[in-house]
């Protein structure tokens, strides 16, 4: 006779709300996935890759969520299965056997972690050289500027076509406190244009705030960024790519962009009161699209530079060692 004046078990009610709120679970699980293409899945939340090296960012992620959902199911096993298999009500002991110092145990709980910390170590060092690795002249050469609240973007062009403006070699005033590695790699004649943002700004296309910034598809583009005045981290979406914008320290990538359209771009570190209105566009568009949007620039009068970065002295400025 049971003790609540019935046959039936006390554990019955427990029993089944659990079944009804794991059932619940799963449909609110599986319901809110039901706005996402199916097609969407394998990249686990990431955007969809817009340059030739987001695809290599992209398996990195995979690579690293397959291998801590292994890691998660093994350890969910075991728990699930001491809890079922050592329960008191089915093996009737009141203190089960207690065992101290198995060493066979305590090597496996050292020597698996670090063999799959070294694991995840080797792939994002090889990944991470080949994503910061530069080439000796790329195609074009953009000096992204950040400051409080927005962005400018130095477009270190020929526009003109003439390769003696300005002089072989010569540095303009705003670009001096970029070091001497990347100035070396600037394309002939550069004289250049620019754009300088407001958080108020709109693009015309999508309405998003912030400033557009024009990349070429197909094309290889270095970013030299630095910054005016605290950290800030330049980061396009799409890219699977963020870097941080450093004053008295430049930080240089590069991409190449492989579709056209219009991508959000932000600021993805913490800079002050308006941080989060540091926001941006990035516009990829045909290499003759983009040839005609710095001429355009240049028709405004938006010739010239923006200042780049914190003055420096020189060995400060050319401190770090040169790595190409």
């Amino acid at each position: 006779m049971s003790p609540y004046g019935s046959d039936r078990s006390p554990r019955r009610p427990m029993r089944r709300k659990l079944l009804q709120a794991l059932t619940a679970g799963a449909v609110l699980a599986t319901a809110t996935g039901c706005s996402y293409n199916w097609q969407d899945f394998p990249r686990l939340g990431m955007p969809y890759p817009v340059t030739e090296e987001a695809p290599r960012i992209l398996s990195l992620w995979q690579g690293s969520w397959a291998a801590a959902l292994i890691t998660g199911i093994l350890v969910w096993g075991l728990i699930i299965w001491s809890v079922i298999f050592h329960r008191r009500s089915r093996t009737k002991v009141e203190v089960p056997p207690q065992t101290r110092y198995n060493m066979p145990i305590e090597a496996l709980y050292t020597v698996v972690p670090l063999i799959i910390v070294s694991v995840l170590f080797y792939f994002t060092a090889r990944d991470e050289s080949k994503l910061l690795a530069l080439t000796p002249k790329p195609a074009h050469t953009i000096n992204v500027v950040g400051y409080q609240w927005s962005w400018g973007f130095n477009y270190i062009e020929n526009v003109d076509g003439d390769a003696v403006t300005p002089k072989a070699g010569e540095v303009p005033k705003e670009l001096a406190s970029i070091p001497d590695r990347f100035t070396k790699d600037f394309p002939a004649g550069a004289e250049g244009v620019y754009t300088k943002g407001v958080p108020g700004e709109r693009n015309p296309d999508t309405n998003n705030p912030g400033p557009t910034l024009y990349l070429p598809k197909g094309e290889k583009v270095r970013f030299i960024l630095s910054s005016n005045d605290v950290i800030h981290s330049f980061w396009v979406v799409p890219f699977l790519f963020k870097q941080d914008v450093i004053p008295g320290h430049t930080n240089v990538f590069e991409v190449t962009p492989s579709q056209e359209g219009t991508f959000v771009g932000k600021c993805a570190e913490l800079c002050g009161v308006d941080h989060s209105r540091m926001l941006f566009n990035v516009k990829v568009v045909s290499p003759e699209e983009y040839r005609a949007h710095l001429k355009e620039l240049a028709e405004k009068g938006q010739t010239g530079f923006l200042p780049a970065g914190i003055k420096q002295t020189d060995p400060a400025r050319n401190a770090e060692v040169n790595k190409l």
